[in-house]
């Protein structure tokens, strides 16, 4: 069984003998800052088993968010595998449509209304006499607005928040008879259990990363963010069940795990002598896995960083040199109005000794400017703190009111035109830094786990250890190995290389299930 926090909350990352890889004339990835953390948007598409047999419905889903979305999205198409239903890529001919929502902007909040205007114009052109189509709106918007996105958008059928996927076979036949779905509840029952049971029917291809949900919620209670209200306290997945979701994912193709959580390194366990167990410990399990060549984890609080997990980045080699860990501002006023719960010379220290233990690590982090009453001093302290910290990469928002939190209701909100003009510059510092660290990989040789198909003819892209992508001339049979590269040039965020001859690596065949997901990726 999961186990949930005590903690009570309120209410409401020598030139090689091969050719160097084709180009575009600009990259157009973007910016890693401009986004979020993970990707802003995507669609689940994947091949199944049998996912083109006749009869079969079809299920469109979209991906608004973090990573975990992304980690959610992809277990409601697996609990849906069983019921009829294959991902398409196409809303267009599509049964059933499913909005995974994030609800950490308002802007975010409000692509979700976009869209299902959109999808009542596809359902009214289908007509009466027309295919069926059934509408779900699930994350976080769902389990914050809950009974206001059925006011709002009658076109949905159903509204269900995070702890409820693992029952949408049961939500999708309730709507099917007209009953009016609206699951937003706190269940106690274990949704991961569900979950993973279903991602691990026979014949799931996966590409060669992959994530992997460890810990949901978070007590922290950051004036700013409404996670606490839409994902509830923080709940620690049991040891046994990940390390056999890690294994599973590994029969299929996996050699890469991204570790998440709202709160990743507040995840705890039990020992078998009794004593609590900590990320750190987690990690090293995870290494002893077969199969699995990389390990990674994100979300991170500067305060559950511990001697253990700091540890880990000094022993395993499994542990990619990447760390995402937030600090929000630079100035100790702001920190303490946003209830950060440390200091930024608490940060500073914290950094210096990550640094001690691995020389290579490369940080990233979160910044939100325009917090209520930020000063032109408080931001001048964030800039500083950027500048002493180094960052690869980062993600900066202008602070944005969330209705429920506290930060909502503070006096002195700051001017929306200066909150433009203090991203503006925090961003072009930021970018300064990501551009300098790219740079700094010119001329090194490092691994790279190629992932699937290259922007341009005749290309596969890969990911550092540091997460930057890397582009590669090479075949198809790259994808799921781990190659040597040197890295020759640098675009606007990825890294450009060359393949390293020699290397020993198996490579896989035309039927590899990772190359398969990955093409179909």
């Amino acid at each position: 069984m999961t186990q949930r926090s005590s903690e009570l909350h309120p209410a409401s990352p020598p030139q090689s003998p091969s050719t160097a890889p084709s180009r575009p004339q600009a990259h157009t990835n973007g910016s890693q800052m401009a986004g979020g953390e993970g990707s802003d948007e995507a669609v689940v598409s994947r091949r199944a088993e049998g996912s083109d047999q006749d009869g079969m419905k079809k299920v469109f889903v979209r991906t608004y968010g973090c990573q975990m979305n992304v980690y959610d999205s992809d277990r409601m198409a697996d609990v849906l595998g069983p019921q009829g239903y294959r991902t398409t890529d196409s809303m267009d001919d599509a049964d059933l449509v499913i909005l995974n929502t994030c609800h950490i902007r308002e802007k975010a909040a409000e692509k979700v209304y976009s869209e299902l205007g959109r999808i009542r114009k596809l359902k009214d052109e289908r007509g009466p006499g027309g295919k069926p189509l059934m509408v779900g709106v699930a994350g976080c918007v769902a389990q914050a607005e809950g009974q206001e996105i059925a006011r709002r958008a009658p076109v949905v059928d159903m509204v269900f928040g995070p702890q409820s996927y693992h029952r949408l076979p049961d939500l999708i036949a309730r709507a099917s008879r007209g009953e009016s779905v609206v699951e937003t509840e706190f269940e106690i029952e274990d949704k991961f259990e569900h979950l993973s049971k279903e991602a691990a029917k026979p014949g799931l291809k996966r590409a060669p990363s992959a994530f992997l949900t460890v810990q949901e919620g978070c007590d922290k209670f950051c004036t700013f963010c409404v996670v606490p209200y839409t994902r509830g306290s923080e709940v620690s997945r049991p040891l046994a069940q990940i390390l056999r979701e890690a294994e599973q994912m590994a029969a299929q193709g996996v050699r890469e795990v991204t570790l998440l959580g709202q709160n990743v390194n507040a995840w705890h366990g039990d020992g078998p002598d009794g004593k609590p167990l900590g990320l750190g410990y987690l990690l090293r399990r995870l290494a002893e896995v077969p199969g699995l060549d990389r390990l990674r984890y994100t979300t991170s609080h500067p305060r559950d960083m511990d001697d253990e997990l700091i540890a880990a980045h000094r022993d395993l080699k499994e542990l990619m040199p990447y760390l995402h860990l937030p600090v929000q501002s630079g100035s100790d006023r702001i920190l303490a109005a946003m209830n950060r719960r440390h200091t930024r010379d608490d940060y500073f220290r914290l950094i210096g000794r990550i640094r001690e233990a691995a020389p290579d690590l490369a940080l990233s982090g979160d910044f939100i400017v325009g917090f209520p009453g930020e000063t032109d001093q408080d931001f001048a302290d964030t800039l500083d703190l950027v500048r002493r910290v180094e960052y690869a990469a980062c993600f900066s928002f202008k602070y944005s009111q969330r209705p429920g939190t506290p930060g909502a209701a503070m006096a002195d909100q700051v001017p929306e035109d200066v909150k433009s003009a203090r991203l503006l510059e925090l961003q072009a510092l930021l970018a300064d830094q990501q551009r300098a660290f790219n740079r700094s990989r010119v001329g090194m040789r490092m691994d790279v786990l190629f992932e699937k198909v290259g922007r341009m003819p005749g290309q596969v892209t890969g990911k550092s250890p540091w997460l930057q992508p890397v582009q590669v001339d090479g075949p198809l049979d790259l994808i799921g190995t781990i190659q040597t590269v040197e890295i020759y040039d640098i675009g606007s965020n990825s890294l450009f290389g060359r393949l390293i001859a020699g290397q020993t690596d198996v490579q896989l065949s035309s039927t590899s299930p990772a190359k398969e997901a990955a093409i179909d990726a």
